[in-house]
Order: C-alpha cells, then structure tokens, then sequence
C-alpha cells in the first residue's frame, strides 16, 4: 500500500512539473507572438497621440474605436517617430468619407506632402469618380496609384497594412498587395514631395472633413 502511495506521488510530480513547463512554453510563446504582431498603438486610447493643427478635442476614443466626426481638421500623431516599420489597421469610412493613414512625417507643413499619405477614401461615391487613379484609396497620395482596386463598400471594415523600409513602401490592402514601389523611382516629384525623400518621422491619421474610424493600430519596428 506504501508503495503505491509514493508511486502516486511520483506521477503527480511528474504531471506538475509537465503541466509548469507548458504554462512556461505557453507564456513564452505569447510573448514571441506579441513581439512578431507589434506594439498596439491604442493600448492607452488617446495616450501617445498628439493632435497637430486644427480644433483640439476632435478625436475620441470608445470601445476600442478611435474617430472623428471630421470637424475642425488637422490631424492626429504619434509622440514618437517611426523610421523602417510595418504597420496595420482597419478603418471604416461613411458614404463619401475621405481620410488617410501618414507616415515618416514631420510635425511641421502638410504631412500629405512633407511626409507620405496613403490614401483612405470612399472610392466608389460619386463625387470622387473623376479622380485620378493616385488619389484613390491605398495609393501613395499623387504619387503612385494602387495596382488594383481592393477596397470594399463604405461601411464595412477594411484593414490596411503597410511596410516602409528604406526607399521601399508596400502596401496590402484587405489581403491584396496593391502597391510595391521604391520611392527613389520618382525624382521628379521630389520638389512637390520632399517627405519621399525622408527616411523617418511620425505615423498620422488625417482629420478631412469627414467621420472616420480605426481600430486595432499596430505597429512593429523592422
């Protein structure tokens, strides 16, 4: 009886230790998976965010959501600049919302211009139908027209993920990668847009007039 008493307990040892090296195994593999999905940029809500231009208190934070209803424009920054990085999010647009996601921006000028725009947009609402093909959503802003139209209808969440390193911008738009470029492929705009020419700076989001919203804003350094 004695011995199968410490047998027991041997098992149970056993069966302890295993189950603590796979609660080891299994924290370190969320650690492993946070690190390969990024920095959540809306862990804190409004914290780490600056507005920049515009009527202050025109960005809010409910529920996961950060938006605007598109008054006072301007714009809203990270408090820190980001030089090679993939960052993604999902955004929704009303009927006929115009937006855009900045990056490798300075503080100062039209980031769309000092900076990059990629460009967010109801592109199937008719006062935007006689654009050009760069100033359609997923483009980098009247620079480089997405290859293809990947966005959905307004209303629905789209997501977005986009990859800047080096001169190299590539842009997925709902699981279609529709632009793949290297910046230094266009000399010629380099006068109009100098923040091609920039190797860092901050991540925006555009205030243009319309509501607009995002969510689950992440970003990994590269």
């Amino acid at each position: 009886m004695d011995r199968m008493k410490a047998t027991s307990a041997i098992l149970l040892l056993f069966v302890t230790l295993g189950a603590g090296s796979c609660a080891r195994f299994r924290q370190g593999e969320s650690r492993i998976l946070a690190r390969s999905a990024g920095c959540d940029l809306l862990c804190t809500g409004m914290v780490g965010w600056q507005q920049i231009g515009g009527g202050q208190d025109c960005w809010h934070f409910e529920n996961g959501v950060l938006y605007t209803e598109g008054d006072n424009g301007g714009w809203l920054a990270t408090l820190r600049q980001y030089d090679d990085f993939r960052l993604s999010l999902e955004f929704r647009v009303p009927p006929g919302g115009n937006s855009g996601v900045f990056i490798r921006s300075p503080l100062e000028g039209d980031p769309a211009y000092t900076g990059m725009e990629i460009q967010i947009l109801d592109d199937y609402a008719d006062e935007w139908r006689n654009l050009n093909p760069y100033q359609y959503t997923g483009s980098i802003y009247d620079v480089q027209a997405p290859s293809e139209r990947a966005t959905k209808d307004a209303g629905k969440w789209q997501k977005m993920v986009i990859t800047a390193r080096g001169p190299q911008i590539e842009i997925v738009l709902n699981g279609q990668k529709i632009i793949d470029t290297d910046v230094t492929y266009y000399p010629y705009k380099a006068s109009t847009h100098p923040g091609l020419m920039r190797d860092g700076g901050y991540i925006g989001l555009q205030n243009h007039g319309s509501r607009i919203e995002f969510r689950n804003i992440r970003i990994r350094e590269l």
